[in-house]
């Protein structure tokens, strides 16, 4: 998928609009627990992506016939960052792990200055600052943050969350003559290792009509196709711009729920609104 910069960019920003659908979807299937719901959202995109392999002729075969590395980095990034979630979420705070978990928007355009060619630009670095700074006034208007020692080992998580999700993003600009649909495959690796995780650590339920169908939607959407998006964004697109802007799928992630009452309207959701617009506007500047 050959892209300009503009382009390849513009599918980064369609990524991020597909992860902030992610909440109110789990939201609908919150009884299913989270790694039966990961082998279920992933293993549903990685069927969408077949489907599409098939539909156009190509040999899934084929598709999925990838270096070791380009499957550990793919792996590495999908899997990694659902397990270090889940793990985080269980042994520490909601609150204190989303503020830890979003540093990775800000992470990205740190490293994207350590690419050949980059160099980090001042209105980046600010950029993703202010963003930051928008969504953690949104997440302490969930109760004020305590950060205690005793959820050190969820807090490591959080950051391990960060860390794996910036470094693969940033990483996959160094994996160019991989096509972005071989994101389907790791899709389908992260199913299968979150089956794996679920017959280890829970107990199977049986979803619902309604369940079954927010996760197929997730799979076609914000665990399937914005994976792919994403991809392309990062191979080929503006890598600092996009870091600042994603500090925007915690926003409409926030927005969704209020529009579909399951969450109250409070200042502070306005306040990340313009401070993440403010925040991807300095990051799409240029300075010398």
């Amino acid at each position: 998928m050959a892209l300009d910069p503009g382009r390849a960019t513009l599918s980064g920003f369609g990524a991020v609009l597909l992860w902030g659908t992610l909440a109110p979807l789990a939201v609908g299937a919150k009884e299913v627990p989270p790694f039966q719901m990961t082998a279920s959202a992933f293993g549903f995109a990685f069927i969408f992506q077949l489907a599409l392999w098939r539909l156009r002729g190509q040999s899934p075969i084929e598709r999925l016939r990838l270096p070791g590395a380009v499957w550990l980095h793919g792996v590495y990034g999908l899997f990694g960052y659902h397990a270090l979630y889940f793990f985080a979420f269980r042994h520490a705070p909601a609150v204190e792990v989303n503020l830890i978990n979003y540093l990775w928007p800000l992470l990205i355009v740190l490293f994207s200055a350590l690419l050949p060619g980059e160099r980090l630009r001042v209105p980046q670095v600010l950029g993703a600052l202010v963003g930051f700074a928008g969504v953690a006034a949104m997440l302490r208007g969930d109760g004020a943050p305590a950060f205690e020692a005793g959820h050190a080992i969820g807090y490591l998580a959080a950051l391990g969350c960060a860390v794996v999700w910036s470094s693969y993003s940033v990483s996959a600009r160094l994996f160019p003559q991989v096509e972005s649909d071989a994101v389907g495959g790791f899709c389908g690796a992260t199913a299968l290792l979150g089956l794996l995780c679920h017959l280890l650590f829970e107990t199977t339920r049986a979803p619902s009509a309604a369940e079954w169908l927010m996760m197929a939607t997730m799979g076609l959407g914000p665990t399937g196709a914005a994976f792919l998006l994403w991809d392309v964004g990062m191979k080929r697109g503006n890598m600092p711009l996009l870091g600042a802007a994603a500090y925007a799928a915690p926003v409409l992630s926030t927005a969704l729920l209020i529009v579909f009452g399951l969450g109250a309207f409070r200042p502070e959701v306005a306040i990340a609104c313009v401070a993440v617009a403010l925040g991807a506007a300095l990051a799409g500047r240029r300075s010398g």
